[in-house]
């Protein structure tokens, strides 16, 4: 027999099967991942606020996937050529911070970021990593845990009921998940951001009569299913339809749309597939979204280190520079709590019979921190001269998600139980590092 949890998302999947198949036979659209969201039976209000002090009302999740080599990037050792190898430390805007060459545009805006140089974590393999930076919580073969953007949801509400409260931009569904909670919380998947939203629109070939009509008859043809079985899951797809033509027709829709970008906005970003991005994260959040998350990956650099991080580098550079400037330029920055993620860092052996390459090392490494109430142009925590192991002031994984947590105001203790019975917290064990807040 399966496990309970195991089970419930069997049943979950094949539900958004089923709600899938019966909306493109019926309506000519299809209730994509995204509708789970939309569906969401919250305890909170439309509008929910977060607790008195907090700053944050949205994040915009940067996650670096493959493990960003730190001593490349944001903590560079300028006296060990042996550990830098062509690598040049870099001064920035913000006294006492340096990044490396590769991130000429990062460094102008340091000023406003809050480097964390003491991360540390034990898990040193990506599906490992990963998970727990997502979820707090290590990976086991009975139960799947709520992605962080979904406990946000569960714990402080959507901002607005017209459009999801969670979207991944780029990033696997097993990172996006709700987990336990169900698909209710899992993330509006995004694929290419220059397309948006997929399967949004009603299609030209069905008229507006023809669509309610169907619509009609399809809440019809639920109604006997929907009273024969009062399961809560049931209940919460009852609404899907509705959430989808009120989605349809909102203005919010447009918010998925990079085409209402000016062309100096464009050009402030840039054109790469991680840029649009960051770009469409900015429309998003504008739009009520509470937490957004983009992926870039490529950084799992084993061979020839120093060829792929620049070229990540190049493609992270300009637009994270640009997402900061136009959010504090929006006076967005405050309200936004901007996160820059890996599961690890790399090694500070360079290995030369792969050209220069870098192995896994989660025992030091570097996440970032902008907005959000936030100190800009401040560094926690240190490591070694070699960048080898963390020397001062230790961040895990769960700090840093306790972290994020507080800054929306977000109860630490709260604990929802899972369908084995077990409770769980957002952050685990994990402690917010106060030092890093104004």
């Amino acid at each position: 027999m399966n496990p309970p949890c195991e089970t419930c998302q069997a049943d979950e999947m094949s539900r958004r099967h089923f709600m899938n198949m019966a909306a493109r036979s019926f309506l000519g659209v299809r209730v994509m991942p995204w509708l789970g969201g939309m569906a969401s039976l919250l305890a909170r209000a439309d509008g929910a606020t977060a607790a008195a002090g907090a700053r944050a009302s949205h994040v915009i999740y940067l996650f670096m996937s493959g493990g960003m080599s730190h001593l490349d990037t944001f903590d560079p050792k300028p006296k060990r050529k042996d550990v830098m190898g062509p690598v040049e430390a870099l001064g920035s805007k913000a006294d006492g911070i340096m990044v490396t060459n590769y991130l000429p545009k990062t460094a102008q805006v340091m000023d406003k970021v809050c480097v964390i140089n003491s991360m540390t974590s034990i898990n040193g393999a990506h599906e490992h990593g990963q998970y727990i930076l997502h979820t707090s919580y290590p990976m086991r073969g009975t139960i799947q845990h709520p992605a962080l953007g979904a406990w946000v949801i569960k714990l402080g509400g959507k901002l607005k009921q017209e459009i999801p409260g969670f979207v991944a931009i780029d990033t696997s569904s097993e990172l996006s998940t709700g987990g336990f909670f169900g698909a209710t919380y899992a993330a509006a998947p995004i694929g290419n951001p220059a397309e948006g939203l997929k399967d949004s629109h009603r299609p030209a070939d069905v008229t507006v009569d023809d669509f309610e009509r169907r619509l009609a008859l399809a809440d019809r043809m639920n109604k006997g299913f929907h009273e024969r079985f009062p399961h809560p899951d049931v209940r919460a797809y009852e609404s899907l339809y509705g959430e989808a033509v009120r989605l349809m027709k909102s203005e919010d829709l447009k918010a998925f749309d990079l085409a209402g970008e000016s062309e100096p906005t464009r050009t402030l970003y840039g054109e790469t597939r991680f840029a649009q991005g960051c770009l469409l994260a900015r429309r998003l959040v504008e739009h009520g979204v509470r937490f957004v998350e983009v992926s870039l990956g490529g950084w799992d650099t084993h061979y020839d280190n120093f060829t792929a991080v620049e070229a990540r580098c190049q493609d992270f550079d300009q637009a994270y520079a640009a997402l900061i400037t136009d959010l504090a330029a929006r006076g967005l920055l405050d309200q936004t709590l901007v996160v820059v993620g890996t599961e690890f860092g790399r090694t500070p052996e360079i290995q030369q019979q792969n050209r220069g390459g870098r192995d896994h090392h989660p025992a030091a490494f570097t996440c970032l921190l902008a907005g959000g109430g936030t100190k800009g142009g401040f560094k926690h925590g240190e490591t070694d001269g070699s960048g080898s192991r963390v020397r001062s002031n230790p961040v895990e994984i769960t700090d840093l998600n306790a972290t994020i947590a507080h800054a929306l105001g977000l109860d630490l203790s709260e604990k929802v139980v899972s369908p084995s019975k077990r409770p769980f917290t957002i952050a685990d064990m994990g402690k917010p590092v106060m030092d890093l807040f104004a």
